[in-house]
């Protein structure tokens, strides 16, 4: 997962209202100029600047003429770092997310790469093999919709191998006897045509 990455006077502010929280320093009271800041941080002075202006739009502290950094509340302090958190939390998950979707991207592409091949080996193997690769579509009203292979006892009712069953634009290869059959799927066997021929009357007979 990606680490979220924020400009640094919002780390700057973010530490001196956790100072301000943890009791470092007290309302009312002074903090450091902002050219102590900056060195303290080292950063610029700008920067620095960018981070006090945070705190104050938060209400932690107030920046007056003559009087310098004021520490203002430390429970707006409190209720900025806990926003900070949040909202932290919330791109990570954000980015995990489009992380989760671009994996998800790249798996349905190999799905569709390894459903053309093996239709392209089908179509190789029916030329040279007696028993040969088809698809058989699992109707709706079929005795095998909501089962599993094994409680179907697919290869003693028909003497057929599923190889891989195709549902939608899912591939799912070498199920097994737990894997169950839905209404619409298209189960790719192997076998000689009587054998495929007694396998779609197995499954589509009334």
């Amino acid at each position: 997962m990606n680490e979220v990455v924020r400009p640094r006077y919002e780390y700057i502010a973010l530490d001196i209202a956790r100072r301000i929280v943890q009791g470092e320093f007290s309302e009312g009271e002074k903090l450091y100029g902002r050219s102590n800041l900056a060195g303290l941080y080292n950063v610029s002075p700008e920067t620095i600047r960018r981070a006090v202006s945070l705190l104050e739009d938060m209400g932690v502290v107030s920046s007056e003429q003559g009087r310098g950094i004021i520490v203002k509340s430390r429970e707006a302090a409190y209720k900025y770092v806990d926003r900070f958190n949040e909202k932290q939390t919330l791109e990570s998950l954000r980015n995990e997310l489009t992380e989760l979707l671009e994996a998800r991207r790249r798996l349905d592409e190999r799905f569709e790469l390894i459903l053309l091949k093996t239709i392209e080996y089908a179509n190789r193997l029916r030329n040279i093999n007696a028993f040969n690769p088809a698809e058989v579509r699992v109707n709706e009203e079929s005795r095998a919709v909501g089962k599993t292979i094994s409680e179907l006892k697919f290869w003693e009712n028909t003497g057929a191998t599923i190889i891989a069953v195709r549902r939608g634009e899912e591939l799912f290869l070498s199920p097994g006897p737990h894997f169950q059959i839905k209404g619409g799927d298209f189960l790719v066997l192997v076998g000689d045509e009587d054998v495929l021929k007694k396998t779609d009357e197995f499954l589509n007979t009334p």
